[in-house]
Formats: C-alpha cells, structure tokens, sequence
C-alpha cells in the first residue's frame, strides 16, 4: 500500500514540475532513495505522514469456537420383556414360568418369582396363581415382597403347605376340575382347575397327580390356557373351547415338543403360546414345535415371546 502511494507522489511531482518547465530538472528530494525501483519504507513513512492518513487495518480477534459437547449415549434403560396385546388383553414374559396378565385395570402375576425387582415395571397384582411347589413356581420371599392386603393369591393345597401366616390370609386353594370365582373390591375373576402331572413312568417323580394345577382363565369373553407344569395329559387332550394356551415343553421335567405339538393339534386353541422350555439339556426346539403345529393345522397360530 505504502509503496503505491510512493508511486504516485513521484508521478504526480514529475507532471507538476514538467508542466510548469519542462526543462527544469525534476529534484528527487535528497532523503528518498530509489533502488531497484523498491523504495525503503522507512524513510517514505516520514514524507507521508503529514499529508496522508492511514487507516491501518482493524483486526478484531476471533472467539475461540467452543465445541460442541458431545452427550455420551445413555445406557438402555431396562424395561420389561416383550409384550403382546390381543383382545386388549396384555401378556408379559418374566421368565421361564413367570409371566404377567392385565386387562381393564386387572393384573394377574402367574407363578411370581425373582424378587421384586422384576416386577418394578408392573402395578401391584389383584391375582397371583401359583401352579406348583418347585422353585420356578413358588418363591416365597418374591410373594411377601409383592402381596397387599387387597391381593388374592390362588394356588393348589400343596403350595398352602409352604406359606407364612401372612400369606395366608389372602390364599384360596382350588382343585383340577373346579371352577370359581375369585373378587377384590373392585374386581373378579373366573378361574378353573386342570390336572397337571407326568404320565411317564421315570417322570412322575417330578409332578404327580393332584399336587399342582393349571389354570384356565376367563378374560374378555376370552379363555385362556396356562399349562404349568405337565405332559400331555388326558385332561390337556380334551380342553374345550381354548382362545390362547401357554404350552411347556422341557425335558426331562415336562414333555417333549413333539408331546406338546401332539396335545395342541387334540384341543386347538386359536393362539398356542411355548412358555417353561429350557431343561437339564438347554432350550427345547421351539421352531419344531411350530412346525409340527402348522404342519397339520395351519389355522393354529403360534405366537413366540422372549422368556430368556
């Protein structure tokens, strides 16, 4: 910049002092110094500083750009198992055995175990059924963790035999083949006894005749089948009527898959549901048992939840 003004003083001095003689020498003032065309800043400064101003260049500081914080991803929060809603009824896997049934404000907790903690996510039962005595059935430090005055526990004699008197003031024991009716203060509830037991010989040790049940409840004009405990027992064989059933199927405790696909294709329910089917051996097949169901009767829609 500096240089282009230099420049122009010259030009300008050069035209001025030719215009008024041409043949008077043009004077380079004695403290300029011309080299090689570049003049030396230094010394212009002080000739141009009495006559011209200038404006250096403002230069504002730039504000550090802050980066954006980056929120580190929130864990999962743990929620409750998958869930599946027909007939606006609401069926929630637990685990293995345990599961939880709610409609129109009614909660049924089926076979509670694992404390209370497991149940964080549900409100506190009107219904607990228990099937059996083992310990996949009956834990009595989950129920006193989650029983209220108002809860109505339902389960066979056996599983009387194991309760604190506290636990049994609100106990209703129930038999296979009968039904009743269970009520709180605001709502009731039809349940019906079925035989739950092994047929095979080197399996009765497991669950003999007349010790637990299962259940057949009546929700919503709806019947729905929990099997507890079993083989594929006469009085599985010949249910009626059946909307939705939750089937077991583990060795060497209950039955095989192919027990349990034989028994669904004798009393067709509308949903079968495979619940209880890890044994001593891992997991049952459960894509087989769907594909012998839907092999012989396609309209038997077989539902798959996550238990484990």
């Amino acid at each position: 910049m500096k240089f282009k003004i230099f420049v122009i003083l010259i030009v300008t001095t050069v035209f001025l002092g030719c215009k008024k003689d041409t043949k008077e020498p043009v004077v380079v003032p004695e403290n300029i110094i011309v080299k090689d065309s570049v003049p030396l800043l230094k010394d212009i400064d002080s000739i141009i500083e009495d006559s011209i101003i200038i404006e250096e260049p403002v230069i504002i500081p730039t504000k550090p750009v802050k980066k954006k914080s980056v929120a580190k991803p929130k864990k999962a929060v743990p929620t409750s198992k998958n869930s599946y809603t027909k007939n606006d009824i609401k069926f929630t896997p637990i685990e293995h055995a345990t599961l939880v049934i709610e409609f129109n404000n009614t909660i049924i907790y089926v076979d509670p175990v694992g404390g209370k903690e497991a149940f964080k996510n549900f409100k506190s039962p009107n219904f607990i059924l228990i099937t059996d005595i083992h310990g996949d059935h009956l834990d009595t430090e989950t129920l006193e963790a989650i029983n209220t005055p108002n809860t109505q526990i339902i389960g066979p004699k056996a599983v009387k035999a194991k309760l604190s008197a506290d636990l049994l003031k609100n106990y209703n024991t129930i038999f296979s083949g009968i039904s009743r009716g269970f009520s709180t203060s605001k709502m009731s509830l039809d349940v019906e006894g079925v035989a739950m037991y092994n047929i095979r010989p080197e399996a009765k040790k497991y669950h003999p005749q007349s010790r637990g049940v299962g259940y057949i409840l009546s929700l919503n004009n709806k019947r729905i089948y929990i099997s507890g405990d079993t083989e594929d027992t006469f009085e599985m064989r010949h249910l009626k009527n059946i909307d939705m059933a939750f089937v077991c199927m583990n060795l060497p405790y209950t039955m095989s898959v192919e027990s349990a696909a034989s028994a669904v294709l004798d009393f067709k329910p509308k949903q079968v549901f495979p619940y209880h089917y890890k044994g001593t051996g891992g997991f049952s097949d459960v894509k087989k048992f769907k594909a012998l169901v839907n092999r012989s009767n396609k309209s038997i829609e077989v539902v798959q939840l996550d238990w484990y």
